[in-house]
């Protein structure tokens, strides 16, 4: 039933097709790329697309293709491990001030608007100015900029559900704060938190390649999307090919994505399947 569903929504299954063919093909360059995707040969550089090079070279003639396919390892560790912190943390305010409320539930909502005034971008610039610019700086940058809308869904989720009587109900039979949240509240604030995530996957991938893009993500000589745009910039007149397939990864991975988290929603709402 379920299964049938998927299948005949045409969003989701497009958006699950490409977002697929993103993690084949990282999963596909950790064990094989067609070339070393750090060698140089200077004497190759900065070439179109032939049979050696499918996607050309780059201006330290490093194989196009292979940096592409080991990018998509760094854009998913990025859209994970960013995703789990703003979701962590995000969830953990939204429960703690749903469930409580009161003088809680101001402080922690003016906290996640101190933390909403402060971009990646800005999150990011202030990490390295006193740390070194990495990608675990833009994991934590981002993941910190996640953490409003994790924490505003759950905490919608929980002052809707806390009056139910099903939790009111339990509640009078001995149950105690923490089983409530675990086992009845929790659970039902999960399908639009499973959604949410879907959509922040792709916000935190064009952050890594936007942070990147400016220095301040992943470091050379490791390929990252935006970090190849930036490096290409400077030689579009001689080979447009070397900006054209990192944009295209980009494009086609948050467009999948995009897709797959509207799916998603349609799925997982009722009002809206």
């Amino acid at each position: 039933m379920i299964g049938r569903r998927l299948l005949r929504h045409r969003t989701f299954t497009l958006g699950a097709a490409i977002t697929a063919l993103l993690i084949a093909t990282a999963a596909l360059s950790l064990a094989y790329t067609p070339q070393d995707p750090l060698a140089m040969s200077l004497i190759g550089r900065l070439q179109g697309p032939s049979g050696p090079h499918p996607f050309g070279t780059d201006q330290y003639g490093r194989d196009v293709l292979s940096r592409v396919m080991t990018g998509a390892v760094t854009s998913i560790a990025v859209g994970v491990i960013a995703v789990g912190i703003g979701a962590a943390v995000g969830m953990l305010i939204g429960m703690l001030s749903g469930y409580a409320g009161g003088w809680i539930d101001e402080a922690f909502m003016r906290l996640v608007d101190a933390i909403q005034g402060f971009p990646a971008i800005l999150s990011a610039l202030l990490f390295a100015a006193v740390f070194a610019p990495g990608i675990a700086i833009s994991m934590v940058a981002i993941g910190i900029a996640l953490v409003p809308a994790f924490g505003r869904l759950t905490r919608a989720g929980f002052l809707e559900l806390r009056g139910r009587d099903f939790v009111v109900a339990a509640k009078a039979l001995g149950a105690g704060d923490r089983r409530l949240i675990v086992r009845h509240i929790l659970p039902n604030t999960l399908p639009p938190l499973i959604v949410q995530a879907t959509t922040s996957f792709p916000l935190a991938i064009l952050a890594e390649a936007g942070l990147a893009y400016l220095g301040l993500g992943t470091q050379p000589p490791h390929p990252s999307w935006g970090l190849m745009l930036r490096e290409a910039q400077s030689f579009l007149s001689l080979n447009p090919w070397f900006a054209v397939f990192p944009g295209g990864a980009i494009a086609l991975t948050v467009l999948g994505l995009n897709l797959l988290g509207d799916g998603l929603r349609d799925l997982l709402d009722p009002k809206t399947a």
